[in-house]
């Protein structure tokens, strides 16, 4: 079978900052729950976290 590019490649739609904050949020809870991240250091790890979840996105 030969398609054409457009049936083979998904769609790519933009990523809105706020489906970048709830990811970013739903990670850290999960490493919380999991004892990976005490809420002490939330501030420095969620930036940390939401920066890559951004980067990889945006890429």
């Amino acid at each position: 079978m030969n398609q054409s590019p457009k049936m083979s490649e998904p769609a790519l739609k933009p990523v809105s900052e706020d489906a970048i904050l709830k990811v970013s949020k739903e990670i850290v809870v999960k490493f919380i729950e999991v004892g990976r991240l005490a809420p002490g250091n939330f501030d420095e790890m969620f930036r940390a976290i939401y920066q890559s979840v951004r980067d990889t996105v945006r890429s």
